[in-house]
């Protein structure tokens, strides 16, 4: 089994999408503090002034040391409204500009106060569309019996080991500094760094913004242009 484990993201770029696609089942780890600059609130859309703009959930009051799965989203806000008033900037101009509005607002229609369950819902919302297998499992609902980890690059490791039967576990480029792969060699597991190429598309102004949100990407390609997006990639 080729196995992931990521934090639960609010509509990823397009690299997060590549490793759902690339393997076999994807944990949602929301066991580990919440960090308020990551992108588990956040991400990132062109902007009408040029450049790029972010795209928010508000988060209600929390301890620094609240993991992700004790985290609620705050009520005092429509930021729903927010998020498609942000999006109408692209009306007009991009050629999937209903079909990815339509997905947006399935995606964030869930009644929860939880950002891990609103993010799941978004995270499959968009693989549905896009048509690439939704395989999600919450870390905080499997009651997965886990050794303590010694080291923060052994937290996988031991996911890997108490869940059975991973062959591979793949992460995105920007772990490949932190993981000693010798460990993951030693357990009998391969350790796999996906580097998504990105490539460029068309976008309203000129130039291109490099690394926004999925919904960026759905605004200007059809599903089956994504779906070869996501196979655009190399392993480092």
């Amino acid at each position: 089994m080729k196995l992931a484990i990521n934090q639960p993201y609010f509509f990823p770029y397009l690299g997060y999408f590549s490793l759902i696609k690339q393997t076999d089942q994807f944990i949602l780890l929301d066991d580990i503090q919440y960090i308020k600059q990551g992108w588990i609130s956040r991400n990132r859309i062109l902007a009408p002034e040029g450049g790029w703009r972010y795209i928010r959930v508000p988060i209600a009051k929390y301890r620094q040391t609240d993991m992700i799965s004790q985290v609620r989203i705050s009520s005092n806000e429509d930021w729903r409204g927010e998020l498609i008033k942000h999006l109408q900037y692209y009306r007009g101009k991009a050629p999937y500009f209903k079909e990815t509005i339509d997905v947006a607002e399935e995606a964030v229609s869930i009644e929860t106060g939880s950002i891990t369950k609103l993010n799941e819902h978004v995270l499959k919302a968009v693989c549905n569309y896009i048509g690439i297998p939704c395989h999600f499992r919450i870390f905080s609902e499997m009651g997965l019996k886990v050794q303590h980890a010694e080291a923060p690059d052994e937290v996988p490791l031991t996911i890997c080991q108490a869940l059975g039967g991973v062959e591979e576990y793949w992460n995105l480029e920007g772990g490949a500094a932190f993981y000693d792969r010798s460990k993951f060699q030693q357990a009998g597991i391969s350790i796999m760094f996906l580097k998504s190429n990105l490539p460029e598309y068309p976008q309203i102004q000129g130039g291109f913004e490099k690394a926004l949100s999925i919904l960026d990407v759905m605004m200007f390609n059809e599903p089956a242009k994504i779906r070869d997006m996501l196979d655009d990639f190399i392993l480092i």
